[in-house]
């Protein structure tokens, strides 16, 4: 587990993880823009695991990151999990439905049916 920049927290599987730590390390840490990114992702890294009832536990640091109190949100992204503070998901989920300016959409997404 780790933060984004939408201060969120981002649930890996290991394997994922790993493989996403060592592209972060290889980054050029003369670069002010890979160093930002590697110290927060890397820094604020956190194994977790599952209690007999399927719950984890975050820690106090991560919690107060994404102002997680009592009600979370856990939305998943394919190869990864974001969980939300409620409020704040609710309100980001309601401004990008609204959003009627999308700009372009990437090339990769064009030849995807919805």
């Amino acid at each position: 587990m780790t933060v984004d920049k939408d201060h969120c927290l981002l649930v890996y599987p290991l394997h994922d993880w790993e493989e996403l730590e060592q592209k972060l390390v290889q980054l050029p840490s003369m670069n002010k823009a890979a160093r930002r990114i590697v110290r927060i992702m890397v820094g604020y890294a956190t194994d977790v695991e599952m209690d007999g009832n399927g719950r984890i536990l975050v820690s106090k640091e991560l919690r107060e990151f994404a102002s997680i109190e009592k009600q979370g949100m856990l939305i998943g992204q394919g190869n990864k999990f974001e969980l939300w503070n409620e409020a704040t998901w609710n309100e980001k989920r309601d401004a990008w439905l609204s959003d009627e300016d999308d700009g372009e959409m990437p090339a990769d997404l064009e030849s995807i049916s919805f």
